[in-house]
């Protein structure tokens, strides 16, 4: 008999257990994720009477690897662009509530008399809502189409980001053990630095070697290419000092600037399912009913404080950002609750053994039952807000109240800020590029000069390389933006100082870049200081004017914003981009929603003029998008089809009631689908049959029983093809294909012999 690995036992127990469990809670509208942690709890070691896992360091390694692939779907859903659209308003609301929640916790855990780093790890996986369990909340309630959604959605996406950041100072804290200022200032300096230039080269050779190849790169080599280039950011980020997820979640925020993030998404989904469920399941095996009961006060304590603490200081953040007391409301209510980040944060302790044994099961507990109570904390939303009118002062009130302008315009600034802003942008992203290759140089390729050449040539030859590689971004530096529209409506308007100042911005560029060689000659040269530097601001001014460098710069800069911008440029080529109206409608109330015409509707081929949906409902559609291509305006004529998307206007009741019609206006599937198969028959036609001296014209098979003639049997092999003028005749042999209850009445009414 042949023996197999335990790990494949214990994959046949994990998955068959995990498909039967998350079967039951399809059925009973739970999330899946709590069905993978009630099938990892069947499985565990803490469960007599079931077969255990035998091997737990397999699954574990399998778990990991699970949560390598979460990070990585989740990095190519996320766009570092996005966040750069969204404006403030999200950042303050999810800084607010990250640290809120992230200091109660601790609170808690010090409370309760646990250690410094159980606490500091349990206001980690407080500060986290669970954007699978939220987004299927809204989905089961029928409000993805309100207002508040999308701006608890905005702030999902960014605590994601703000999540990766936390995950990072926690690891820093747990491996130094050291809690001053400046140890979590130094963390997040080089996390920042890191991020900002593996996010930069990322993008410029990623997408810049897919587009080379992408005639040759298939579905199975994006799969497998993709895989390769996060597992090798994974690697890269461990060597770095950060977690494997960071640096999966890094390499699928990189993939989300291609093109091809949609079907990396896709191909890799069902790979990420698979392993994202075996680490749920692994999750659900640290469940021991023990530690529940025995640690059943802080379990029920700690769900409270998330629950009463989203709720308030939730609701405060999205007040800070700008939203009405009854919208922030609703939001906070949202997001009481814990998830799959929870896990991914308890895991990180466990790998780091920061953190004691019972965190984690106890975190397990209040994920559960926070993900029950959600639906009914959001529909209790409306209730609180009834509540807090009735006590708050009027006055005050009518503050909290006030709905934010939607649609103030654009107030254009000035162009010194904008100037200085684009100046600080350009300086930043050169300046970390600069310090990477200066970094690499000196301390790799140096060493490996001076071994294969004579200690002083090998200095010149590696100094001279690094300068090199650094010009092009060293002109960038001294001359971007010196011929910018802002630049020149500032030395147009010659205003005092003005002229002088725009002189002065690009003399500080010049000194910054004569500093970086600065610094590189002085490394590797003996002589005195002032030497080096005048050298240095030699050969920055010789950068200035050499015309081959600037095409490198332009050439480089060209590509890299190519790169970044080809999937916004897709995006507009296939009419995926919502239209820039959208957040300056005229009204408050107002705002788009995009809604999915199911496939089965009964609203299939009729027109917008026979739908009618301005009269009957309120709303307008603003654009139909169907295969890929936006159509604006459409008129009354236009039809709607199965599939189609539809970009509709209207305010949070109108598109309530819109959205429901839809989804109650859909075709009832057949009940018995194998009534609907196709059978081939062959009857006699008798003399007194009706069909006897008709032609095939005449009989209306087609039209009347919806069967049709295959062909006549003639004593041939092959059937005789039915011609339209062919009359049927006593004794003919006709071939019929048709439903099997059409054909049972086309007999009993046509054929009798």
């Amino acid at each position: 008999m042949e023996h197999l690995p335990k790990i494949i036992y214990d994959l046949a127990l994990i998955l068959v257990l995990a498909g039967a469990v998350t079967l039951i809670f399809k059925r009973l509208r739970q999330p899946l994720v709590l069905g993978y942690i009630v099938a990892g709890f069947l499985a565990g070691p803490h469960m007599p009477y079931m077969p255990t896992v035998s091997d737990l360091g397999s699954v574990e390694t399998w778990g990991n690897i699970g949560v390598i692939f979460l990070m990585f779907t989740l990095g190519i859903e996320f766009s570092f662009k996005k966040i750069m659209k969204m404006g403030s308003s999200p950042i303050i609301a999810a800084v607010t509530i990250i640290s809120a929640m992230s200091m109660l916790g601790s609170l808690l855990g010090h409370a309760f008399g646990w250690g410094r780093m159980d606490s500091l790890f349990l206001g980690g996986m407080l500060a986290m809502s669970s954007t699978t369990i939220i987004y299927k909340a809204f989905d089961d309630l029928g409000l993805r189409s309100q207002k508040f959604a999308s701006n608890v959605l905005s702030v999902l996406v960014l605590e994601d980001i703000l999540g990766i950041l936390l995950m990072v100072i926690l690891s820093t804290l747990a491996v130094s053990k050291d809690f001053d200022g400046m140890t979590v200032v130094d963390s997040l300096m080089r996390l920042l630095f890191y991020l900002a230039l593996l996010f930069l080269v990322g993008v410029f050779v990623v997408p810049l070697i897919l587009r080379k190849n992408r005639r040759w790169i298939g579905k199975e080599t994006l799969l497998v290419v993709s895989v390769g280039f996060c597992f090798a950011m994974v690697v890269l980020a461990v060597k770095l000092g950060y977690s494997a997820a960071f640096g999966a979640f890094m390499m699928g925020s990189i993939f989300a600037e291609t093109v091809e993030a949609e079907t990396i998404e896709k191909i890799v989904s069902p790979v990420k399912d698979l392993f994202g469920a075996v680490f749920f399941v692994s999750v659900g095996m640290l469940v021991d009913p023990a530690i529940l009961t025995q640690y059943w006060l802080p379990i029920l304590l700690i769900t409270l404080t998330i629950l009463a603490g989203q709720a308030v200081f939730g609701s405060f953040g999205f007040i800070l950002s700008g939203q009405s007391l009854k919208g922030a409301l609703q939001s906070g209510f949202s997001m009481a609750q814990i998830g799959e980040f929870a896990f991914i944060i308890a895991s990180l302790g466990m790998s780091l053994h920061v953190i004691s044994g019972f965190i984690y099961p106890i975190v397990v507990a209040v994920s559960v039952i926070t993900t029950f109570l959600t639906p009914y904390m959001i529909k209790s939303a409306p209730a609180a807000y009834g509540l807090v009118r009735r006590i708050t002062p009027a006055r005050l009130m009518a503050v909290l109240d006030k709905q934010p302008s939607q649609h103030k315009a654009a107030q254009e600034g000035s162009a010194w800020k904008r100037l200085i802003a684009a100046l600080l942008k350009q300086i930043a992203a050169y300046s970390i590029l600069c310090v990477a290759i200066t970094a690499i140089m000196l301390s790799f390729f140096l060493p490996f000069f001076r071994h294969t050449m004579s200690h002083w040539v090998g200095n010149a030859v590696c100094a001279l390389l690094t300068i090199v590689l650094l010009s092009p971004f060293l002109r960038a530096i001294v001359m971007r933006k010196n011929h910018s529209e802002e630049y020149r409506q500032i030395w147009r308007r010659n205003l005092p100082g003005g002229r002088f100042l725009l002189s002065m911005t690009i003399l500080v560029r010049f000194l910054l870049a004569s500093v970086y060689v600065y610094y590189i000659i002085n490394y590797v040269s003996p002589f005195a200081s002032w030497v080096h530097f005048a050298l240095a601001m030699a050969l920055v001014a010789l950068m200035m004017r050499s015309k081959r460098i600037k095409l490198y710069s332009i050439a480089i800069e060209r590509v890299f914003f190519q790169n970044l911008r080809s999937r916004d440029l897709q995006a507009e080529v296939h009419g995926k981009v919502k239209p820039l109206y959208a957040n300056h409608l005229l009204s408050r109330e107002i705002h788009i929603a995009d809604l999915d015409v199911p496939e089965n509707t009964a609203w299939a081929g009729k027109s917008l003029a026979d739908l009618d949906f301005s009269r009957k409902y309120g709303i307008m559609v603003s654009s139909i998008l169907r295969g890929g291509v936006r159509h604006n305006i459409p008129t009354a004529n236009e039809q709607v089809y199965p599939g189609d998307r539809l970009e509709v206007i209207g305010n949070d009741e109108q598109l309530k009631v819109f959205a429901s019609r839809m989804s109650e206006a859909v075709v009832r599937a057949d009940i018995a689908p194998e009534q609907r198969q196709m059978q081939l028959k062959c009857i006699s036609v008798g003399a007194a049959s009706p069909l006897c001296g008709k032609t095939v014209r005449e009989s209306g098979l087609r039209e009347d029983y919806r069967c049709m003639i295959v062909g006549f049997e003639e004593g041939r092999e092959a059937l005789g093809l039915p011609s339209p003028s062919r009359v049927f005749r006593d004794g003919d042999l006709v071939w019929l294909v048709g439903e099997k209850n059409s054909l049972k009445r086309l007999i009993a009414e046509n054929v009798r012999i």
